[in-house]
């Protein structure tokens, strides 16, 4: 898979929010110097050999990082398996269809491999996932695009019936959006310029095709939509039960730049959460200054720290998982 929309329910809200605050103060810059001082190196090196050869893994690792972070904080719940003969209830989140799509597990297991290696039940696999996300971004470039500030502990809950209900929808309005994003301690202008992400990757035809074929449930299309764009996407998605076919999200899908903010204001965003984000005036607004390449890359980069440390597990929470698809035994 390439990608799809990275991309909540009000639940204990004051407590996330607390929890949000707590996780960030202890995270820390080479969290693992004195334990583990190759861990960085080894998870970059690993990282940049399977990008290398795979161009399509940061859009992969974006989301599957956007997925985990959103339900239970950033603590690799999304990592786990659901246990043999599970019934439905008692699912893993990877097994709820917003994250059937989602990939790059194989290349945080073989980081995971080295490490324990090297240093056996030192490093998270949640900060693994944090230090892949950012370091399969910045491959292109050849340098860190942000700082991680590591010392995430590994969750061990993981239950579907969460990520169905936490999970932002790509045919949200902006206000639910924001409300989603809201609930997690994530602002206006986070949700803006981490939708930049988008500009990697591709979309499944089934997640927007109600914008082009019955909009408003008469076979009608979205008229927010570029109506060439429009025939466009419908020339490509044709089935309307297509859960198969993906589209580019931009003309550079497999680089990382603010493109995805030019589309945009040509009213060429492939989801109606992307569109939406041009109803609300401040966030149009900060649409607009993402133009400028320079001040996307800075807020960028700043926005992921804050998302990188949502309800993160520190200290003697959680547990340091031997492999990231099994709580230890």
């Amino acid at each position: 898979m390439r990608t799809s929309y990275v991309p909540l329910l009000v639940f204990l809200v004051i407590i996330r929010v607390l929890g949000l605050a707590h996780g960030a103060a202890t995270l820390s810059m080479n969290f693992y110097q004195k334990s583990c001082p190759e861990a960085e190196a080894i998870i970059k090196k690993v990282t940049w050999a399977h990008v290398s050869s795979n161009p399509q893994l940061p859009a992969k690792f974006l989301r599957l990082q956007a997925h985990d972070c959103f339900v239970r904080g950033c603590d690799a719940s999304v990592l786990l398996d659901s246990p043999p003969n599970a019934q439905e209830k008692d699912k893993a989140e990877k097994d709820a269809p917003p994250n059937k799509h989602l990939a790059g597990y194989d290349v945080i297991e073989l980081a995971k491999a080295q490490l324990e290696k090297t240093c056996p039940g030192v490093v998270s696999c949640a900060d693994i996932v944090a230090l892949a996300s950012r370091d399969s971004v910045s491959f292109q470039f050849h340098r860190s695009l942000w700082e991680v500030p590591t010392g995430r502990r590994d969750g061990t809950v993981s239950l579907q019936q969460e990520a169905l209900a936490q999970l932002p929808d790509p045919s949200s309005n902006f206000t639910t959006l924001q409300k989603n994003f809201a609930d997690k301690g994530i602002n206006i202008n986070d949700l803006v310029v981490l939708s930049g992400a988008h500009t990697l990757g591709v979309g499944h035809c089934f997640l927007f095709k109600n914008r082009l074929y019955n909009f408003t449930g008469k076979g009608d299309t979205d008229p927010s939509i570029d109506p060439t764009y429009a025939e466009l996407l419908k020339k490509k998605c044709l089935n309307q039960r297509d859960f198969k076919t993906t589209i580019d999200m931009d003309e550079s899908p497999l680089t990382f730049d603010n493109n995805y903010y030019k589309i945009l204001k040509q009213n060429k965003g492939m989801f109606t959460g992307d569109a939406t984000l041009l109803t609300n005036p401040e966030a149009s607004k900060i649409v607009d200054k993402m133009l400028d390449s320079k001040t996307f890359f800075t807020e960028f980069a700043q926005s992921m720290q804050r998302f990188g440390a949502i309800g993160v597990l520190t200290g003697d929470e959680g547990q340091i998982r031997k492999k990231c698809n099994v709580v230890n035994a």
